[in-house]
């Protein structure tokens, strides 16, 4: 069959959620035995998020490749259960840096390079390409942004002309939108996604369908009002509340029969009857009461929890799996520094350092990390959480705090965490570190041979930095284990800490890989640690 394209678009606000509405559909059609893949067009004009402050862009997701995509990617993944690759996260600077480089090399034949039709041709190439390197039989495309934006316009151009060249049966376009609440009043407004719609329908895009928006009820008066004014169906304007319970949303869209309609306007059949089994018995066990395990998440960016989306999710997962409830504190390291925010660290089950680049807040966690090692509390470090964990046990070995990772301080004489050799003379920051799907062998009887359950593993990783291995003889002296190692021996991947209850630490980042059904099995592990450290699960 001719691959079926499924567009959206956001109105009236960003950070509406668009991701979570596309990720939720594509599960909707993977129920009913169709091959889909999601692609998310980034109007940015950075080539990649991975130069990005997460306080600006939030968390950055790797992929199976390497490539470093938007979180949104992240939702895809796990709502659908499905690997993505690199062409599904498209930025504006990829596509201008293609463009501009085809005519440097006199491509375009002396012609007149132009936004129509040079880039709009390039964004249209690359929306293409998702279908042919995935297989996907429908492909859901999210336009980042919100219509109005002038960065967005090149790629609503661009899903508008796909509509005459991939044929209208084959393209389905929904608009999510946001309705404001007017408290004086108590009444939900339509107007602004009346010119939402507008805007966008000035551009040559009618929405096939509206997701509408709300932290309130909204009422079937309200879904016909905006149908009559946006040239909608009625039954294609469906209401989406928000939901505390974020997997709960495919199950919102089925019940609103989403799927049927989309079946019905693409021309297709669905294969199997959906079975949502597994999907309700794991929002069933989100609404259950259950005891708590507190677990102090230790980072530089806590402000945004956005910044650690994956690591908040996978933990999430875990605690379902094991029938818990997770109290997350978010700490915030440079606070530990200045002795705020122990009472925290204190109160928690368990602790997680995860990833992130720069000196700010190290000492904080490095305190943290000992807090959480001569108390033999849980620990779970990844990534940086991985470093530190080293150099706070180096300290401990020579009885120095000037042994550090040359990342943070180049003079150190213990470098026990250094600049990997293939980094060295590296002068560009995008796109140029360890990154994407690594094999990893396993030690049989280490902690971490325990939880993963077999003998080799491949996992995503981003860093620029790794343990020295001139120290690797004298940690494991002192009781560190180098459990898990890259398949030459070269490359430390997991330590742990013996003569501890659960102190695993890793230089990949497991959490890209954990699904709401099928936790990773080192945060089912270190959350099981948690919970039995806080009496509410017993000891094995």
């Amino acid at each position: 069959m001719a691959t079926k394209y499924i567009f959206f678009t956001g109105g009236v606000v960003s950070s509406v959620g668009k991701g979570v509405t596309a990720a939720a559909m594509g599960r909707l059609l993977k129920e009913r035995g169709f091959s889909v893949a999601v692609q998310k067009l980034d109007p940015y004009i950075n080539v990649d998020p991975g130069t990005m402050s997460p306080y600006q862009h939030g968390e950055v997701y790797v992929l199976d490749d390497g490539a470093e995509t938007d979180l949104d990617l992240g939702h895809y993944e796990r709502f659908i259960d499905i690997r993505l690759n690199r062409v599904c996260n498209v930025t504006t600077g990829q596509v201008y840096a293609e463009v501009i480089s085809r005519e440097r090399r006199g491509d375009y034949l002396g012609g007149t390079i132009q936004v129509i039709p040079h880039i709009t041709n390039e964004i249209k190439r690359r929306i293409g390409l998702v279908g042919r390197t995935t297989g996907a039989e429908i492909v859901l495309v999210e336009v980042g942004g919100t219509v109005g934006d002038i960065e967005s316009l090149p790629f609503l151009e661009a899903i508008r002309q796909l509509r005459f060249d991939v044929g209208r049966e084959n393209t389905f376009y929904i608009h999510v939108t946001w309705l404001p609440y007017i408290g004086a009043t108590g009444e939900l407004k339509t107007k602004p996604t009346q010119h939402s719609v507008a805007e966008l329908r000035s551009i040559g895009i009618q929405p096939d369908m509206i997701i509408a928006r709300s932290d309130y009820p909204v009422e079937a008066s309200l879904c016909e009002k905006i149908a009559l004014f946006c040239d909608v169906e009625k039954r294609a304007v469906v209401p989406m509340v928000t939901n505390p319970i974020l997997y709960e949303v495919p199950l919102a869209l089925e019940k609103a029969q989403v799927g049927e309609y989309l079946l019905e306007r693409l021309g297709l059949e669905a294969r199997r009857k959906p079975d949502w089994t597994d999907w309700e018995t794991l929002v069933e066990r989100v609404k259950m009461p259950k005891p708590t395990v507190t677990i102090a998440l230790v980072g530089k960016y806590v402000e945004l929890h956005d910044a650690y989306m994956s690591v908040r999710e996978a933990l999430r997962h875990a605690a379902l799996h094991l029938g818990v409830e997770l109290d997350i504190r978010w700490v915030h390291s440079a606070e530990l520094e200045k002795g705020k925010g122990w009472e925290e660290i204190k109160a928690a089950s368990g602790v997680l350092v995860p990833g992130g680049f720069g000196s700010r807040g190290i000492e904080g966690k490095i305190q943290a990390i000992h807090h959480a090692r001569t108390n033999k509390i849980p620990y779970l470090g990844l990534c940086l959480g991985m470093q530190l964990m080293v150099i706070e046990f180096g300290r401990h070995i020579f009885g120095t705090d000037e042994v550090n990772s040359t990342e943070f301080d180049r003079s150190t004489p213990y470098p026990v965490i250094d600049l990997m050799p293939e980094q060295h003379g590296v002068t560009d920051l995008g796109g140029t570190m360890r990154l994407g799907l690594y094999p990893c062998i396993l030690q049989p009887g280490s902690l971490a041979h325990a939880c993963y359950g077999v003998d080799r593993v491949e996992e995503r990783h981003r860093h620029r930095f790794e343990f020295n291995n001139a120290y690797r003889k004298i940690f494991e002296e002192h009781g560190m284990r180098f459990s898990g190692l890259s398949p030459d021996g070269r490359l430390v991947e997991i330590a742990e800490i013996a003569d501890h209850p659960f102190m695993v630490a890793t230089q990949f980042h497991p959490e890209f890989l954990s699904r709401p059904n099928r936790p990773h099995p080192l945060f089912l592990g270190f959350v099981r640690a948690a919970a039995q450290q806080a009496g509410v699960l017993p000891k094995v």
